[in-house]
């Protein structure tokens, strides 16, 4: 598969088929952050997974999925994900290099996933104290991103601009999910 191709495939998905991850996925997924370059090479993330029902079960009320959607409060039981991801960094330290360093793991992961027929969901947008609780996180390290994995459901469309010029995704009535992107045309301004 073309990069191009993993990285369009590799969108926001937020309804999934609740199945069991196989074995060893989530670990697997770190593994692959751990080697994604970072600054420094300081490696100062660390992760926590939760997998088992009664975590994920912890964890999702922790959540808020999708801003665009306002009538959505998230996926329905049947729909949700089989396991999640954390990352964090110790508490005050490094604020600018563990926001670049977190999306670069972040991205790294959702690929990789992707690789594998899972789809993600990242959060910036969720309750601390929650995932805190949930997990069992030590004070000395804050929770900084909550990446949601599962098998995928949900149908996802990149396309251009909706009719209005907006880049509001929406959903249509068989439930797939359009994510509008503006054309490289307007984005690549400077050609040397």
């Amino acid at each position: 598969m073309d990069f191009l191709e993993l990285a369009t495939k590799a969108r926001t998905c937020r309804r999934f088929r609740e199945e069991s991850l196989p074995a060893g996925t989530l670990d697997w997924m770190v593994s692959c952050a751990r080697v994604a370059p970072c600054g420094g090479n300081a490696q100062a993330l660390r992760f926590a997974v939760a997998e088992s029902p009664e975590a994920c079960a912890a964890v999702f009320p922790a959540l808020k999925w999708a801003a665009m959607l306002a009538d959505w409060d998230g996926p329905e039981a049947g729909e949700r994900p089989s396991g999640y991801i954390v990352i964090m960094g110790e508490t005050g330290a490094r604020g600018r290099l563990n926001a670049i360093d977190m999306g670069i793991a972040a991205q790294t992961m959702q690929l990789a996933a992707s690789t594998r027929g899972l789809g993600c969901c990242i959060f910036l947008s969720f309750d601390p104290r929650l995932i805190r609780e949930a997990l069992g996180i030590p004070a000395e390290l804050e929770p900084l991103l909550v990446m949601a994995v599962g098998l995928e459901k949900e149908v996802r469309r990149v396309e251009g601009p909706n009719p209005d010029g907006s880049l509001n995704y929406w959903r249509d009535a068989e439930g797939v999910h359009h994510v509008p992107k503006r054309p490289l045309e307007e984005l690549l301004i400077i050609r040397r």
